[in-house]
């Protein structure tokens, strides 16, 4: 479908309402530097963006009695780019508002494409990547891959979490026997039920001391583990259609959440959860078929075995991974979906 061409007083009042905007943002940064040459804002201190809104941020930090506190604050005119997860230098008003000054180093950094299939970041500073799959809607191997893949190729460290497992018999289960198999790779999988606080438990010690990043198709009840896990803070939880049977996706806002103690409210801070709507699917096209490849942990060992430099793992004689299937050193289903994505990608 071709783009609605705009006439040329709608042209002009898009450039009206932009150029607005800008010079909003300019008297709003000028303030902001008289503000902090006049010294009207405290010394420098440590934060974190728990939340992000245009040119105006929410900082998590903590005040001299080391509870934490959140202030909304502005950024200055250098500063661009920042997301949910970024650790920052801000300085503070007298009305507990403030002005971020810097940013700091990340040590990871989440990307998504955007609506003009540029990567661009979400979130920042992550510990390790929740892959959520549960009993209903039915998980399938491929779109597993796909999220470790990707979280492989940021550096992130994958976990996998096995929601409604109640609804599961108590022996066996596709659920449960296609999970084994990230396992035997060495993947942590974790059970667990928001429904009926089954896992909760081991799903805390995987979370403290971290920060972490759920993700997974709607309808496997994100949201409602997340709720469960923070129990002082209010989420949208969304139902599982009843005609579909797929769920509809309900967080609106990126925003880190510190996460209490064995979840009692109150408790001492152990870790933080970036919850976001721009984290359900990940894109994959700019990887190119060697990064895939890579993002299969087990394949890793055979990949510079091949008789051809530039295999491509099809049919060429002297392929290693394809004398791994045969062997049974790489799953069959492994492979497959690896085809699979290699080839997505490839057809763009």
């Amino acid at each position: 479908m071709s783009r609605r061409k705009l006439t040329r007083q709608q042209r002009w009042r898009v450039e009206k309402v932009q150029a607005e905007r800008a010079e909003r943002a300019n008297r709003r940064a000028e303030r902001d530097d008289a503000a902090l040459e006049a010294g009207a804002h405290g010394a420098e201190r440590p934060g974190r963006v728990a939340a992000h809104f245009g040119r105006s941020l929410e900082v998590e930090a903590r005040d001299a009695e080391g509870a934490l506190t959140r202030h909304r604050c502005h950024l200055r005119a250098n500063l661009e780019g920042l997301v949910t997860g970024d650790r920052v230098v801000w300085r503070e008003a007298a009305d507990a508002t403030g002005v971020v000054v810097a940013r700091g180093e990340r040590s990871s950094v989440l990307e998504r494409p955007d609506a003009r299939a540029q990567m661009r970041p979400v979130a920042a500073n992550i510990d390790q990547i929740l892959i959520v799959v549960a009993s209903e809607p039915a998980p399938y191997g491929n779109l597993i891959d796909r999220y470790l893949v990707a979280a492989e190729n940021t550096g992130i460290a994958p976990v996998l979490v096995l929601n409604k497992s109640d609804l599961l018999p108590d022996q066996g289960g596709d659920a449960r026997e296609l999970l084994s198999r990230y396992a035997a790779l060495g993947y942590t999988v974790i059970e667990a039920s928001a429904r009926v606080d089954h896992g909760l438990g081991a799903l805390h010690e995987q979370l403290d001391g971290r920060t972490s990043v759920f993700v997974g198709q709607s309808g496997v009840g994100k949201s409602s583990l997340i709720d469960r896990l923070l129990p002082e803070e209010t989420l949208r939880i969304g139902a599982l259609s009843e005609e579909s049977r797929k769920g509809k996706h309900t967080t609106t806002t990126a925003r880190l959440y510190p996460l209490p103690r064995d979840g009692e409210a109150g408790a001492v801070r152990e870790g933080d959860l970036i919850d976001s709507p721009g984290i359900r699917e990940f894109g994959l096209w700019h990887l190119d078929e060697q990064q895939i490849a890579e993002g299969f942990i087990e394949f890793r060992p055979f990949l510079d075995a091949c008789r051809f430099r530039d295999c491509r793992h099809r049919a060429e004689p002297g392929c290693a991974l394809l004398d791994a299937v045969e062997r049974g050193a790489i799953h069959p289903q492994r492979f497959a979906s690896f085809q699979r994505i290699r080839d997505d990608v490839a057809s763009g």
